[in-house]
């Protein structure tokens, strides 16, 4: 019965970092929303050393629950946060810098 309580204690604590690595928090700036398809393009802010990357920011698009796209507009800067579910992405927290 230990043993079998050893087995499901590890198999837990090794799914938790997945489930935190599932949620990512980032800053960028918007570049474009789409309300109809609730989607929002945003660039993200490089991190790290300047020229460190090879490249400049990247953009990537994002689903969004609408009630969170009213009130953004291209050009905002913004700090979010992403749940990466089966390859999806979706954002689930969003803020105005």
């Amino acid at each position: 019965m230990k043993l079998a309580n050893l087995i499901v204690a590890g198999a837990m604590l090794a799914t938790v970092p997945s489930i935190a690595l599932a949620q990512q928090s980032s800053e960028g700036t918007v570049s474009m929303i789409n309300r109809l398809s609730g989607t929002i393009a945003i660039k993200q802010t490089q991190s790290g050393t300047v020229g460190a990357g090879g490249g400049g920011a990247t953009e990537q698009q994002f689903a969004a629950p609408a009630d969170m796209l009213e009130s953004l507009h291209a050009g905002d800067s913004v700090k979010f946060t992403v749940n990466d579910t089966g390859g999806k992405k979706t954002i689930t927290k969003i803020e105005l810098q």
